[in-house]
């Protein structure tokens, strides 16, 4: 097997969605498929040329096959645990309006929850280049949590990069409760992204700049701050890297945050500098708007400079 440049581990679920707008009490039909931070990073990842492994617990049933094959499919080494004591996760997600997504999480002691230090491999993180995580995983359970410090610390003594995305989610802990998790990760990372909520969740009452700052002192190297359609900021040092986005017909929204790192950790990889790297994180994340699902919109190196590029006619003939 051919290490992965990137590894990244966590939950992944079963993806139910409705196929039009409305409320789910209404639908009439609806589409199946998979749907998880991590993964939906390490497919934009592989997608854009990006050699990637993704690890996670599944239960025995079909979800779980699902979710191992859908990954696989992307071209992506998948080192899956099969759970015979748990069921696989569920995420549900209607759109209400056309403005508006929600989703729904059937998660509480699923096979992904009950992720081990036990479960990383040997050598596994050892021979990456770059070990990325969320904030989801901590916040599942004790043994997750353990699972990710443990991670972190075998990347750091081999001198990988680490890369964190805060993503919290309010249904799993308050943010009270998820602060000092939270920050702690953080405080181990060499990046950080995330929102200016996310970033207030670590630092209460600090701006996302606020955050930086405190980030730097503790050895983190680059924060990025997420701000959707109105673009990125980077902080790097003393550095403030601003960098706008684009003007886009939004079809659905959940996943551009993974996309948007997907593009910027594969543009570290390719050496480029903090405005290229943004440049093409944001491209990756309004391209991820465009379709729905968590992942499926997730650009090829050809589409993403087509779309930077801003070839016009939209029919391909």
């Amino acid at each position: 097997m051919i290490s992965a440049s990137v590894v990244t581990l966590g939950e992944t679920m079963a993806l139910v969605r409705t196929t039009e707008i409305g409320s789910l009490r209404h639908a009439n039909s609806l589409a199946f498929g998979i749907g998880g931070a991590e993964s939906n990073v390490a497919i934009g990842l592989a997608r854009l040329g990006v050699a990637t492994s993704w690890l996670g617990r599944v239960g025995d049933d079909s979800p779980g096959e699902r979710v191992a094959r859908e990954i696989r499919g992307e071209g992506i080494d998948v080192r899956v645990i099969v759970d015979p004591d748990a069921a696989t996760g569920l995420m549900v997600k209607e759109r209400p309006s056309a403005a508006s997504t929600a989703v729904h999480y059937y998660r509480a002691g699923s096979a992904g929850s009950r992720l081990h230090p036990d479960d990383l491999p040997e050598g596994w993180i050892e021979e990456a280049s770059l070990l990325h995580v969320t904030g989801i995983t901590p916040l599942l359970s004790d043994t997750a949590l353990a699972t990710l410090h443990t991670a972190i610390g075998r990347a750091r003594a081999a001198g990988a990069i680490v890369s964190f995305d805060i993503n919290y989610r309010s249904s799993l802990a308050s943010a009270e409760a998820a602060s000092p998790l939270l920050r702690e990760l953080a405080e181990r990372a060499d990046i950080v992204f995330g929102g200016a909520e996310e970033f207030a969740v670590l630092y209460p009452g600090s701006s996302a700049a606020d955050a930086a700052a405190r980030l730097r002192d503790a050895g983190c190297a680059t924060t990025v701050l997420k701000q959707g359609a109105d673009g990125a900021t980077a902080f790097s040092g003393e550095a403030v890297v601003v960098s706008p986005g684009s003007t886009i017909d939004v079809v659905d929204t959940v996943g551009a945050g993974d996309a948007f790192v997907a593009g910027y950790l594969s543009a570290l990889l390719d050496g480029l500098d903090l405005d290229a790297t943004l440049r093409r994180a944001n491209a990756c994340g309004a391209m991820a708007c465009l379709v729905p699902g968590d992942w499926e919109a997730a650009p090829t190196l050809r589409e993403l400079e087509r779309f930077l590029d801003g070839a016009g006619d939209p029919v391909r003939r």
